[in-house]
């Protein structure tokens, strides 16, 4: 009798396991542990060759650039020692140029982070056209900064800017905000709080918006009122994130060189990184500029950029420690 033919079935893929592995396939645990060991490094390792690259190296160098007298006019680069942090600590031009910067710094940045606080916690309430007025914050920091330096120093021009002519209507004095350091203090610190405010108000209100409603509907029933929940929960609730943008915030501030520089090119009708005729608002980097630039003492500006180094961190963790004893509790 004829034999009946069963038709091949087709074969089931093997069925994947939770390693990624299959159950049909060959496995190498060597290999897999190896995997899971290496990969994480091998994915954050472009940033760590890129750093070392550029940031680490130059770091580096510029230390060892320090320690000579580095000319770019002479082929001989003798060492000198720590000759050029001597000079710099007997310099009173980089003494003056670190209270511009401290000063302007403080300035900008307190009122800047107490305005942004104040502006996302406003948008974190409902609003119309809520969209409208985030996108309108960040239109400060996206303006090119010799706009935004342009128009201010017009603003705050001697005989013929708006701010004096305001002053004229209340019977204040015209100011000569270029001329002395508290008024070009003031005037730079205006330009910066302009263009950094929004940006920081959006990274208070993206942290807001992680922050629970709940909290917030419970203090509004046992009658907290708006002002009591921005400190007594916003505040503490979103603390690592004012911890980051004082540290970036004062970093940026230890670093302003585009607003004065481009401020006394107003008044000098050029290029001035003097900072005004008697160094009045004459910053660190507007002095290491002058230096390595300008006189191309290359040896002396890396002295001095180290010494800025420095200042940075001693001023970061400074605000670093007094950030974190913010409270950290929920007293509604």
């Amino acid at each position: 009798m004829p034999v009946a033919h069963r038709a091949p079935t087709p074969e089931t893929p093997p069925r994947p396991r939770p390693d990624g592995s299959r159950a049909g396939a060959a496995t190498s645990p060597w290999r897999h542990r190896l995997d899971r060991k290496v990969s994480p490094y091998a994915y954050v390792a472009p940033f760590f060759l890129l750093f070392a690259a550029f940031g680490l190296f130059p770091l580096i160098y510029t230390a060892w650039v320090s320690l000579h007298d580095w000319n770019l006019l002479s082929s001989a680069n003798p060492f000198i020692g720590l000759d050029n942090y001597r000079e710099l600590f007997a310099d009173g031009y980089f003494w003056n140029a670190a209270f511009n910067t401290l000063s302007i710094g403080v300035l900008s940045a307190a009122p800047q982070l107490v305005l942004a606080l104040v502006l996302a916690h406003l948008l974190n309430r409902p609003l119309r056209a809520q969209t409208l007025f985030r996108i309108t914050l960040l239109l400060p920091n996206v303006t090119s900064v010799v706009a935004v330096v342009v128009i201010f120093s017009q603003l705050f021009g001697r005989d013929f800017g708006l701010v004096n002519a305001f002053l004229d209507l209340v019977g204040i004095d015209r100011v000569y905000w270029q001329a002395h350091v508290a008024s070009s203090h003031v005037a730079i610190a205006t330009m910066i709080m302009w263009r950094w405010t929004g940006y920081n108000a959006l990274i208070y209100l993206a942290a807001m918006q992680a922050v629970p409603r709940e909290i917030y509907e419970a203090a509004t029933i046992d009658g907290a009122s708006a002002a009591r929940q921005l400190w007594g929960i916003t505040i503490p609730m979103i603390r690592p994130t004012i911890i980051f943008t004082v540290i970036v915030t004062t970093i940026g501030s230890m670093q302003i060189i585009a607003e004065p520089l481009l401020f006394g090119a107003q008044v000098s009708n050029g290029a001035s990184t003097t900072g005004g005729t008697d160094r009045q608002f004459q910053t660190l980097a507007l002095y290491l500029y002058e230096k390595g630039f300008r006189s191309f003492e290359f040896g002396y500006a890396s002295a001095a950029a180290w010494v800025m180094f420095l200042l940075v961190v001693v001023v970061v963790g400074f605000n670093y420690l007094v950030v974190r004893r913010m409270r950290g509790g929920l007293d509604v």
